[in-house]
């Protein structure tokens, strides 16, 4: 039975190492839960301890690459990997070469293979990385640069680990909760299609046998559905054609500029989206610090690495005025995105030196809104949208069974 190596820490947050036998990493991290340990690696074969306190390495894994593409994932395990690995000892070349036999992204292995040959090539970890713009952004390269620097690359890493996990966990609360009303709203408009194509057709059918003048609901509704019935295929490319028109729009700048400030103004929905940008800011501005990157490396990286055109363009306002000579609290205020209470969080943390603190207070405050904010959208979304489909299919059965009863009434 294959061994796997071990890092772990328990109740005390003390770090326990050693070797456990499994059939594979799921019953070891299960073992080693059961023995009231917090995992925090398991690696197949790859690292024992040795006497002097550092590790051996001994690559014994095979490498199964699954996909091509590098998933956000991938580069979490990645980071949280190298940063226990170094912080166990390992030199950062034998690191690679480890993670290198276990990534299961082919795009990534090849990243690692390159990163290594760069290094011993004589280039620093960060100079590697710049090589790969599109695997690793701004925000790591200058971490890591930033870690090399003081000394630190191992603490720096958790650090970015500890960022990617917590934005992965709140990307993944907000698809989460936006799948239900997205799943709900799928299945009624499903079923009013399914009642236009081939409900309402059949009640026409039974309604040409009889010569009676259908009411006007009934003929709305029979000549709606048959708009649907025969334009189909003509309705689905224009549809098509629509969704392929606005995703190119939105690639430009001026369309994504449109976007976005149309997200701003959108009533109640604007303070969600603007929510969404501060958080993300906050959260990659308290990072960035807390690393010892200086503030105005921090405003130019979180400029580059926001991903909204308006929130940059306020950024770069921000890092110029700070260029200056002036403090964050005014430009903050001059650019009137920013609410009162995150300007003086801000102001507050510059007054006693604890700026990093401050902004992780912040992110931790909009995350919480954002999460508030969702549960009540769904919490409201559910009877909308039930009552709205209800009200449709309410129509729908009327216009259906109004000639019925104009039928029994001639019978009768």
């Amino acid at each position: 039975m294959p061994k796997f190596y071990f890092i772990a820490r328990n109740s005390l947050g003390s770090k326990e190492t050693g070797t456990e036998e499994g059939i594979n990493q799921e019953e070891v991290v299960n073992k080693i839960q059961a023995r009231g340990l917090i995992v925090i690696s398991v690696i197949p074969e790859n690292v024992e301890p040795s006497g002097d306190g550092t590790a051996k390495v001994n690559i014994k894994a095979k490498i199964k690459l699954k996909r091509d593409r590098v998933t956000g994932s991938d580069l979490t395990l990645f980071c949280r990997q190298l940063s226990t690995l170094l912080g166990a000892g390992v030199t950062i070349l034998k690191s690679l070469d480890i993670i290198s036999k276990q990534v299961v992204s082919k795009k990534l292995y090849e990243v690692v293979i390159d990163l290594q040959k760069n290094m011993e090539a004589g280039l620093s970890f960060h100079e590697a990385m710049v090589k790969h713009p599109k695997v690793f952004s701004d925000l790591w390269v200058n971490l890591v640069e930033s870690g090399e620097a003081s000394g630190n690359l191992a603490v720096v890493l958790s650090r970015l680990a500890s960022y990617l996990e917590r934005d992965a966990e709140f990307r993944g609360k907000i698809i989460s909760a936006l799948i239900y009303p997205a799943i709900l709203l799928s299945a009624g408009l499903g079923a009013l299609f399914f009642m236009a194509i081939k409900i309402v057709p059949t009640f026409a059918e039974i309604f040409k046998g009889f010569n009676i003048t259908l009411p006007l609901l009934t003929q709305i509704l029979l000549k709606v559905s048959d708009f649907l019935r025969f334009n189909m295929i003509a309705i689905f490319l224009v549809c098509a054609g629509l969704v392929f028109a606005v995703k190119k729009y939105l690639k430009t700048k001026v369309g994504r500029r449109k976007f976005e400030n149309l997200q701003f103004k959108l009533p109640v929905f604007g303070e969600f989206f603007m929510a969404l940008n501060v958080e993300r800011f906050s959260s990659e501005m308290s990072t960035l610090l807390e690393s010892g990157v200086p503030i105005l490396y921090s405003l130019e990286i979180s400029e580059r690495s926001v991903g909204n055109l308006i929130m940059a363009d306020i950024i770069r306002k921000i890092k110029d005025d700070v260029r200056e000579g002036k403090s964050l609290r005014e430009p903050l205020e001059k650019s009137a995105f920013f609410d009162p209470m995150f300007i003086q969080m801000v102001s507050i943390g510059e007054e006693i030196g604890e700026l990093p603190q401050m902004f992780k207070k912040i992110n931790s405050f909009y995350q919480d809104y954002v999460g508030v904010f969702l549960s009540r959208f769904v919490s409201m979304f559910e009877p909308f949208v039930l009552v709205f489909i209800g009200g449709i299919i309410g129509v729908m059965i009327t216009g259906i069974f109004l000639p019925i009863f104009e039928i029994s009434r001639i019978g009768g």
